[in-house]
């Protein structure tokens, strides 16, 4: 398996302005579904959502973000492409590198880590959307609704998404 930061690279090459996935997810699935997650698609109109989970017994742990990104506003502004991942100076540049494909990229990266070195005692689960940066009503929410509807209970949640930083829930 490739490191996290091949795979921040390569989601972060894909121009995935939201809703439009162009493919993430799908790099995604077959990075879980090849260390044994099974895979299921929710889409909701013009919204991928994907829904991976691994083990049947114990609470659900469930890593969750999303691979849609802001528009770019004028590419000349940019000091570097913003769909051809670029390290410079120490730094990984690129739309999504921040929020949030790099933390998606060690979110799964970190799964796989696990699972080669100890038994899984629980389920894992990873809930990727792709509508967050825009209406924000075909990801998360839908999928939670769904998950009322079909009595799916997470226990416990990690959301990469780049926020709090100064105080936890700022």
């Amino acid at each position: 398996m490739s490191s996290a930061l091949d795979l921040a690279k390569a989601l972060i090459n894909r121009k995935s302005v939201s809703p439009d996935d162009n493919g993430c997810q799908k790099v995604l699935a077959d990075r879980l579904s090849s260390i044994g997650f099974d895979i299921r698609w929710l889409p909701f109109e013009d919204v991928s959502n994907l829904w991976a989970t691994l083990g049947d017994q114990g609470p659900l742990l469930v890593f969750a973000g999303h691979t849609d990104v802001v528009p770019t506003g004028p590419v000349s502004e940019w000091t570097f492409d913003p769909f051809d991942a670029t390290e410079h100076e120490g730094f990984l540049y690129g739309r999504g590198a921040a929020d949030m494909k790099a933390s998606l990229a060690a979110m799964i990266t970190a799964a796989e880590k696990l699972l080669r070195e100890r038994p899984l005692k629980a389920r894992l689960g990873f809930l990727i959307t792709s509508d967050e940066e825009d209406k924000a009503i075909n990801g998360t929410r839908r999928v939670m609704s769904t998950f009322q509807k079909e009595d799916i209970t997470i226990d416990y949640c990690v959301v990469g998404e780049p926020s709090s930083t100064d105080q936890l829930g700022d």
